[in-house]
């Protein structure tokens, strides 16, 4: 069944009476726990191991389950949790828990590990499954291959439909997908795909090489995980295959791994986007030293790149002296300004990300944005106009709207363009959003209201 808050948090409060030493009978939990998805049993435990430090409780609650359950429940909790829970599990109960979690989450865990601990554990293991776990725990943080599974189901090229439904019956329990088959040749290169559906209608006796698709799309075992994850999105597919520079198969990526990578880019994004530093951990967890560390350095920064506002202010005291509505309409024009080149730099960052745009198309997004750009800026212009006339009269109102329309054009070139620098010289375009976009524009704002001004108060 589905829980929801109320119900997780009434089990939460059951399971720390249960396993208390006054409480009832925790074996009564068996049946209870048995109805519940280990997806919410792993988010009750969650909730324990960072509200209560109930570990104890966590491994209780482990120990009650059946090993195929429990490992996969453990498979639910983030890393930090899981390497505090095998932190305190003997090396064999550890051994039975890897051996029954997929291959791409069991070689995440054993990357967590210890050297002294990974070096144990492998030694007790069979020797196909411990060169199965280095190979898969020797890729590359955030490529193809680190979260890629090993389980799935492949055939033998010049088998028959019978033959090949035999396979998939022998290799179903362990693999990750059965709707998706791959077809090697004998040197363990992929050369065709198809779909459980077409070989269960296709004729026994005729041969898979002769109904499979043989224009697989397939990814690189180094390919970077975003990338991945944006061909899954692209072709809507089940589970993409990945392949060494040889073209032989070694594992999958499978759709739900690839919606998690798409959370965990687009979660890194918008942090980078409010010039926060790269999270360990999910917010409710990160510790409170780390996270004034992600975000105190770039805040400091931009409050000396704001030094230029003032310097700019300062400069310009002859023409405020003249004029004294003028300072009335400056928070207005370069917050107009700094909101309109975040629009468009956060525009330009997602559609960098989606793949939508790209360096290339640098001189056709200008172009569009030059058009966009400038019809804002006329429109806020007409807005602001009447208030312009009532503050300062028509020589102030000519000042605010002309001041209006540039630095809304320029906010929002900044904003477009910086992305494609940033790109150029290798550096996350996502770096470019809101404050580091608005920091610029204010300063850039202030230069260019005030030299505005001053020209038309010094021809009036």
């Amino acid at each position: 069944m589905s829980l929801n808050d109320e119900t997780l948090e009434a089990l939460k409060a059951d399971l720390l009476e249960a396993f208390s030493d006054e409480g009832p009978n925790k074996e009564a939990f068996v049946e209870r726990l048995s109805e519940i998805r280990s997806a919410d049993i792993g988010e009750i435990l969650e909730a324990l191991i960072e509200e209560d430090d109930a570990l104890s409780t966590t491994i209780g609650v482990l120990d009650l389950l059946s090993d195929e359950r429990a490992a996969n429940v453990l498979g639910y909790l983030p890393g930090d949790n899981q390497l505090d829970v095998v932190g305190k599990l003997p090396d064999g109960q550890v051994l039975t828990l890897l051996e029954e979690m997929s291959s791409d989450e069991r070689a995440d865990l054993f990357n967590l590990l210890g050297d002294d601990r990974r070096e144990a554990l492998l030694r007790r293991m069979a020797h196909r499954e411990r060169e199965d776990l280095k190979r898969l725990a020797s890729y590359e943080e955030g490529t193809a291959g680190a979260i890629m599974t090993s389980d799935y189901v492949a055939i033998a090229s010049g088998m028959t439909v019978s033959q090949a439904l035999m396979r998939v019956r022998q290799t179903a329990p362990d693999a990750e997908t059965v709707y998706q088959l791959y077809i090697l040749a004998g040197d363990g290169q992929l050369i065709g795909t198809m779909s459980l559906r077409q070989l269960m209608v296709a004729r026994p006796g005729a041969l898979v090489d002769d109904i499979m698709i043989k224009d697989v799309i397939s990814t690189a075992v180094d390919q970077v995980q975003e990338d991945v994850a944006r061909i899954v999105a692209r072709y809507d597919l089940i589970a993409l295959p990945v392949i060494d520079s040889d073209n032989r198969m070694v594992g999958i990526v499978t759709h739900d791994d690839a919606m998690d990578v798409a959370e965990s880019e687009a979660t890194e994004d918008i942090h980078k986007g409010m010039s926060i530093g790269a999270l360990e951990s999910g917010i409710s967890r990160v510790p409170l030293w780390s996270l004034y560390r992600k975000r105190v350095l770039w805040l400091v920064l931009l409050v000396f790149a704001n030094l230029f506002s003032g310097a700019g202010i300062a400069y310009f005291e002859d023409t405020i002296a003249l004029e004294v509505a003028l300072v009335f309409f400056l928070p207005l024009l370069i917050g107009s300004g700094g909101n309109a080149g975040a629009q468009a730099a956060t525009l330009m960052v997602r559609g960098m990300a989606t793949g939508d745009v790209g360096v290339k198309d640098w001189g056709r997004m200008l172009g569009r944005e030059l058009l966009v750009a400038g019809a804002l800026g006329i429109t806020m212009a007409v807005a602001v106009t009447p208030i312009g006339i009532m503050r300062g009269g028509e020589a102030v109102a000519m000042i605010v709207a002309l001041s209006m329309v540039t630095i809304v054009l320029f906010g929002s070139l900044i904003g477009m363009c910086l992305p494609f620098v940033l790109e150029r010289f290798k550096v996350d375009p996502a770096t470019a959003s809101a404050p580091l976009v608005t920091t610029l524009i204010d300063a850039s704002g202030v230069v260019i209201y005030f030299s505005i001004a001053s020209a038309i108060l010094a021809g009036a």
